[in-house]
């Protein structure tokens, strides 16, 4: 039996962490007969009960040292781990994971992760020292490699594929639309759905505003229905409460804790989607979706361009009427929007196909080149 230790921004209750964590167990329990898999969680419990695999406290030294030593194949999966943007602490934590499989003589694979930015000359000398001691590299995009090799990693091989989320299956409709009745959406209005998934880890006044009238006008203008939606619980609901209390007209604000199918069925029942956050967009995609991508960091901009589009603009430069125009054209070719985004959803699942293929080599022992 293979036994797999998986590190990450798993148990925080962002819905797109958790969501990549899904997709790579199911996809490792699909590749791999009988794998053991063991996450490093915040929530051992709770990613226990979520994702039916064994978990420990991602605090707990110890702990990780005997999974590690005890694994054949630690994997450092998905997301922007790597970066010191949001965070200065959070790139030693995961380097000195990697450490540990690394001290171990353990086979170690970083999965389809978001590198970078990497800013500061310290973190970047980490970086080069560490990444250039593992098995090999998967990159969800074209600026991560670049990021990589500007850093100076350049001995394990570094191969492109997409975001882990990407593989994950469409669900019935059904599954969101229950859940949006409960939080308040009026049922067979025969109204359209307009999503909004924003992100409220800064203190926007203007952003705050923007979204607000945003909103008001599309329920005016367009008779839609109007769903915020947070992906990351704690720090968008906060944000999502104080744009309600702007608004003039009445929308729906989810308010509840919902898992990633429903998260997902949730998705696929809006018309439209003006996402912010990253995973908000990919779980568009998958449930075919039209949006607006408005960019906050380079994972963005670069996800959108693997569905042939560009982000609106910058978030702190989001202008209403720009907002409204956008829209206004996306609303004009929603068919055609949906014909894109099936075309390149299959193009990055097949790209995905790759991670499994390079852990089974590695469980094998082979050397990856």
């Amino acid at each position: 039996m293979a036994k797999i230790v998986i590190s990450g921004y798993y148990g925080f209750n962002n819905i797109g962490d958790e969501s990549i964590l899904t997709s790579i167990v199911n996809n490792l329990k699909q590749a791999i007969p009988n794998v053991d898999i063991t996450v490093l969680s915040v929530n051992p419990q709770s990613t226990e009960k979520k994702h039916g695999v064994k978990a420990i406290n991602r605090k707990n030294a110890m702990q990780i040292l005997q999974e590690i030593k005890n694994c054949d194949l630690l994997i450092s999966g998905g997301g922007s781990l790597l970066q010191d943007v949001t965070s200065g602490k959070s790139i030693s934590y995961y380097l000195g994971v990697i450490m540990m499989g690394l001290m171990m003589k353990k086979r170690v694979m970083i999965y389809s992760q978001g590198i970078g930015p990497v800013n500061r000359s310290y973190n970047r000398m980490l970086v080069k020292y560490v990444l250039n001691k593992v098995d090999c590299i998967t990159v969800r995009d074209e600026k991560s490699k670049d990021e990589l090799l500007n850093i100076g990693v350049n001995i394990p091989p570094v191969f492109i594929t997409a975001d882990p989320v990407i593989g994950l299956d469409k669900v019935p409709l059904e599954l969101g639309r229950t859940q949006l009745i409960k939080e308040g959406l009026e049922a067979d209005n025969g109204k359209p759905i307009i999503g909004f998934a924003i992100r409220g880890w800064k203190k926007n006044d203007r952003l705050k505003s923007v979204l607000a009238k945003t909103a008001d006008r599309l329920i005016e203008k367009l008779d839609v229905q109007v769903v915020f939606v947070p992906f990351h619980y704690g720090e968008d609901i906060r944000f999502m409460e104080e744009i309600e209390e702007e608004m003039n007209q009445k929308a729906v604000f989810v308010k509840h804790k919902y898992d990633v199918q429903e998260m997902l069925g949730i998705t696929g029942n809006f018309d439209l989607l003006i996402g912010v956050r990253l995973h908000s967009l990919i779980f568009a995609a998958i449930m075919n979706v039209p949006m607006i991508g408005i960019s906050y960091d380079p994972k963005n901009d670069s996800f959108m361009a693997s569905l042939e589009q560009k982000c609106l603009c910058e978030v702190e430069e989001l202008a209403l009427e720009d907002l409204l125009i956008d829209i206004e054209a996306k609303w004009a070719n929603l068919q055609g929007e949906k014909e894109i985004l099936k075309k390149c959803v299959i193009q990055l699942k097949d790209k995905l196909a790759l991670n499994e293929k390079l852990v089974r080599d590695l469980l094998a022992g082979e050397v990856i080149r």
